[in-house]
């Protein structure tokens, strides 16, 4: 009987080790931002998925398909870093859509698989704009450089949306 308990132990042993190094985690972050302003006077600012010129970070916005699902966009950053996106959801009656990068150097911005909704709520002259997304680090192998660890993902993402999210709200009050 004891030898028994020893075999499941180490079997449980051996069964759990694998477990710690599997690699990366999902991260996700959410930032939001109160706008002074109606939902549909918001929307009417991000509501394109082929216009992000509001965010400071993008020079040029080029795409295909509307906003449609499986639209695709090409991002080019003021560094000269791109990437691809594509529209996965749209609802203009929700005012939200959603979508995935689908082709970044991990120099640009430091994830993969990453995935992302944004939207817009309130109620008369208030909104509330919320910027999500989830991903995985840049390296998806365990023991990552630390430029491409999870809290270089995670810093890289909330300062991509943070960035983003108060640049409308200058843009919208009208201080910019």
């Amino acid at each position: 009987m004891l030898q028994r308990l020893a075999i499941v132990v180490a079997l449980f042993a051996f069964a759990s080790a694998p477990a710690a190094a599997h690699g990366p985690s999902r991260q996700k972050v959410t930032e939001t931002i109160e706008i002074n302003a109606p939902v549909d006077k918001v929307w009417a600012v991000i509501g394109n998925f082929h216009d992000m010129s509001w965010h400071p970070a993008i020079a040029k916005t080029e795409g295909t398909g509307g906003n449609e699902p499986n639209a695709k966009r090409k991002l080019t950053l003021g560094s000269g870093g791109t990437m691809d996106e594509q529209l996965l959801k749209y609802n203009a009656e929700n005012h939200s859509y959603s979508y995935e990068i689908t082709e970044v150097d991990v120099k640009t911005l430091p994830v993969n698989n990453y995935s992302s909704t944004l939207s817009v709520s309130g109620e008369g002259d208030k909104s509330t704009v919320e910027w999500r997304g989830a991903f995985y680090r840049g390296y998806v192998n365990n023991d990552p450089p630390p430029e491409l660890n999870d809290e270089a993902a995670v810093n890289a993402v909330t300062g991509v949306y943070k960035g983003g999210l108060e640049a409308l709200k200058k843009k919208i009050e009208g201080g910019g």
